[in-house]
């Protein structure tokens, strides 16, 4: 069963950068679209980005273009997602999942790694 491993997140300060990881263990991931989802405290999930399992198509939320680029190394079984000019509104736990289709919609996603939590604060 595939599953998913999120890395990279932390505690950083106003217009700081991070790089978030989205690995997958003993299966691969190059046949899959992958999102970003985040969910700050008590508030939804909501959408991020997403890359289609080509790599080819992206799409990000309005709040973080300009801002967070998605990437995909096949080689390396991994979907990245460098985060620059981070804000406090970007605090949340980060989560990648993985679906047919790159899709905003959480409920496409069928399958979810664990999450990492993203503190950006001075």
């Amino acid at each position: 069963q595939l599953q998913l491993v999120e890395s990279g997140g932390g505690l950083v300060q106003p217009g700081g950068s991070l790089r978030l990881s989205c690995a997958a263990s003993r299966y691969t991931l190059n046949y899959y679209a992958i999102g970003w989802f985040r969910q700050a405290p008590g508030k939804e999930r909501e959408g991020v980005s997403c890359i289609s399992s080509s790599g080819t198509g992206t799409s990000y939320a309005d709040s973080v273009k300009g801002r967070f680029t998605i990437s995909r190394d096949k080689a390396k079984n991994t979907v990245y997602l460098q985060m620059d000019s981070l804000k406090p509104e970007d605090t949340g736990v980060y989560y990648c999942a993985a679906g047919e289709y790159a899709t905003m919609r959480a409920h496409e996603y069928v399958v979810w790694g664990q999450g990492t939590q993203v503190i950006v604060s001075s």
